[in-house]
């Protein structure tokens, strides 16, 4: 037992010794051959090699001298070393290596995978392989790559000469090339690539980025590369790639994986500034918070602290002390906004007080007064909306503004409100009896304008005044009873509109027009009656401003335009095909831009001509917007639809106007040149218009037509076209359709 034990124990101490000296001559067998490339090296010929210095650690760039290092470096030096050459490694500037072999800077280019043809497609020569590289796929988290077919990889632009030979391998694969890895990163986490490529020595650098941590790395998908350098192919260079083969083929194996593993293992990553941000992401956040929370505190009781004083100042300014309510200051505020806000709504202003309040405080006591007063205001604010407002104006003077959109709501809440406070101090066991007088003034289009609050509240104290020097008591008095009522008729016009078209309250007429020369009926004009459900026939000199006021007449129009469409398809089915022209006006133009456009879809919906539709446009459009008027009369004669300038001579540009315009008929206007002034100089004045017309080659129709006389007058000028009361008065379409195709005068 003791003899065994001690073989055993001898068999140990030999076992240890022998590893010691192969421990020994493997320190020899790596030390020797480094020593001697080195030496060979600095004794041999200068190679200058392109390579690209961002692909640690195959190439990277000594952090402390500048000088190229990496795995790939460091076998080619030695290589290089046993062929009696000394190594200068050159950061390759050029985008990708295709066109880095056209550069005559470098003696070689590296690394290949194959050979491939330079960027001006120059064939290459290239050295036998140093190691075999492992290029792996990563993915944006697991995935089972089980083809290479159709796969959509993505490689930096420094890699793109790999392409090729990975193309040669995998056929099917799709290959996409970013300028740098980071971009890669984000094709891949927005699908754009199923993978990305790379050689797996740079992919054990790239992935200890803590931001790539949701990238796995797919060693299922490993293959490997040839490692070469390479040149373009001449006879010196093919020369070189033969030494250089020779130096390769004395490399040692287990160098060249002495020198992998030195690299792999060292710990070349290192952290920036994202990376932290990254990892410490919550604690960063987390300061950032605390300091910004620091900020906003600070920020927030210095604005508490503004906000305070400032409420201050509007409570003093804007807030009436005893009621709660607004002011005078903030009444003309908030009463202005409103205006602004809501410039078609029919406002009012209305301005009470109390008669003899002077007496209630001195029988019963100011606090009393004061208990009414907040009383009064509370009722008002209890009936206002938002778009009214109103404050006490001083003692007990309160003055309102209020949307008379609602004439039975109106009075009916005043009344309330009214009977409320006159009976204040009875129904508290008093007999005194309150006497308000109100002054009431009706807001005008020019107050929307120009708004004066203290004008207009001015002119509601005049009512109110004259009410307390009448025999009455008490009530209300209109500043502008004429404005009051029109606004009131104005609201049942505009607000019954919509209903009105729908029921056929508003009919289109046709007034026809004549060529006085032949008797024929030529076409007709379109225009518009309204018969109200309760205020019977309005005139079209009434409802048209109120509708225009509004910003609503190009709703009617719309309506008149399809429903002259309707009868003009009606009448085209019936072989009767007529002309009709309808009016434009620029409250059209600016309600819809593309007018043009709509009456292109009424013909079509219809299956009309655009002759059919003639379009007069008002000579006072030109005056408003003239850029407006020639581009819509641009884009309808472009349409093929005839324009006519209606009301010729009414306005102050007539001239100017045929100047800028291409229209195809003159409408004149006989009323304005026949109602007033010499009638000679009327008639003179016609005949040059007539004439002047004729010259600048456009039709003409004259209307408001009322005597034989002026017919036969405009025909001697040449004017035989004609509209007007002499002829026809306006017509419903059924009395339309009953006339002839000729004036009854001429068979």
């Amino acid at each position: 037992m003791k003899g065994r034990c001690f073989a055993l124990k001898k068999t140990q101490i030999f076992n240890k010794t022998l590893a010691a000296l192969l421990c020994v001559m493997l320190t020899l067998a790596f030390a020797l051959p480094l020593q001697a490339s080195a030496e060979g090296t600095a004794a041999g010929t200068p190679l200058k090699i392109g390579v690209f210095a961002d692909r640690c650690p195959v190439f990277y760039p000594d952090p402390d001298t500048g000088e190229v290092i990496g795995i790939g470096a460091d076998i080619m030096r030695t290589a290089a070393g046993e062929a009696g050459y000394a190594v200068i490694f050159m950061q390759v500037e050029e985008p990708t290596l295709k066109e880095a072999l056209d550069n005559t800077a470098y003696d070689l280019v590296m690394p290949f995978g194959s050979a491939i043809d330079s960027a001006s497609g120059r064939p290459t020569v290239i050295t036998d392989s140093l190691l075999e590289t492992p290029f792996t796929l990563v993915t944006y988290g697991k995935r089972d790559l089980t083809s290479f077919s159709n796969l959509r990889v993505g490689i930096p632009r420094s890699l793109s000469g790999a392409a090729e030979t990975i193309r040669q391998i995998y056929p099917g694969i799709i290959i996409n090339v970013y300028e740098t890895i980071p971009e890669c990163v984000s094709a891949l986490r927005s699908a754009k690539v199923d993978a990305l490529l790379n050689n797996s020595y740079v992919w054990s650098y790239i992935l200890q980025k803590p931001s790539y941590s949701d990238l796995v790395l797919q060693p299922s998908s490993m293959f490997s590369l040839d490692f070469c350098a390479g040149a373009i192919d001449t006879p010196d260079n093919r020369d070189l790639i033969k030494k250089l083969n020779r130096g390769i083929a004395k490399l040692d194996e287990t160098k060249v994986h002495a020198i992998i593993l030195d690299y792999s293992t060292r710990r070349l990553y290192h952290y920036d500034l994202s990376d932290y941000l990254h990892l410490y992401w919550a604690f960063a956040l987390l300061c950032i918070l605390f300091f910004a929370l620091l900020a906003v505190i600070a920020v927030q009781k210095m604005r508490t602290v503004r906000k305070e004083q400032d409420e201050l100042m509007k409570k003093l300014i804007y807030e009436d002390p005893l009621t709660g309510g607004l002011s005078m200051h903030g009444f003309r505020k908030r009463a202005e906004e409103l205006l602004k806000e809501h410039p078609d709504t029919p406002y009012l202003i209305l301005y009470a007080n109390i008669k003899n309040f002077k007496f209630i405080n001195d029988s019963l006591g100011k606090p009393a007064g004061d208990e009414l007063l907040r009383y009064w205001a509370d009722k008002i604010n209890e009936i206002l909306r938002e778009n009214e407002t109103m404050c006490r104006l001083e003692g007990d003077h309160f003055v309102m503004l209020r949307c008379i959109d609602d004439k039975v709501r109106l009075e009916q809440e005043y009344t309330e409100v009214i009977n409320s406070v006159r009976t204040f101090f009875i129904d508290r066991g008093k007999e005194n009896r309150v006497q308000i007088c109100s002054g009431i003034y009706v807001l005008t289009p020019e107050d929307y304008r120009n708004i004066d609050l203290d004008h207009m509240i001015d002119l509601a104290r005049v009512a109110e005044k004259r009410l307390r020097n009448t025999f009455k008591k008490e009530g209300f008095e209109f500043y502008n009873p004429d404005q009051w009522e029109k606004g009131k008729r104005n609201l049942d016009i505009i607000s019954h509109l919509p209903v009105a078209m729908k029921s056929g309250e508003i009919q289109v007429w046709y007034q026809p027009q004549v060529n006085f020369d032949t008797g024929e009926i030529i076409g007709a004009e379109a225009l518009c009656r309204w018969k109200h459900a309760t205020l019977g026939w309005i005139s079209p000199a009434e409802f048209i401003p109120a509708l225009e006021e509004t910003g609503m007449i190009h709703k009617l129009d719309f309506f008149v335009w399809d429903k002259v469409c309707q009868d003009l398809h009606r009448w085209n089915e019936q072989g009767r095909r007529r002309s009709i022209s309808v009016n434009l006006s620029r409250f059209d133009i600016m309600a819809d831009k593309a007018i043009p456009e709509h009456f292109c879809e009424l013909i079509k919906k219809y299956d009309l001509t655009p002759d059919q539709l003639r379009i007069e446009i008002t000579e006072t459009i030109y005056v408003e917007d003239p850029d407006v008027l020639i581009s819509t009369t641009e884009k309808l004669r472009g349409y093929g639809f005839k324009v006519e300038m209606d009301d010729f001579g009414s306005g102050y540009s007539s001239l100017n106007m045929l100047k800028d315009v291409d229209v195809d008929r003159i409408k004149l206007d006989l009323h304005f040149l026949t109602t007033s002034g010499d009638p000679q100089k009327c008639r003179t004045i016609i005949r040059y218009v007539v004439k002047m017309i004729h010259s600048l080659g456009m039709e003409m129709i004259a209307e408001g037509v009322e005597t034989d006389d002026q017919a036969k007058f405009l025909l001697s000028k040449k004017c035989a076209e004609m509209q007007g009361y002499y002829f026809y008065k306006p017509m419903s379409v059924d009395d339309f359709e009953q006339i002839g195709q000729k004036l009854p005068s001429h068979p």
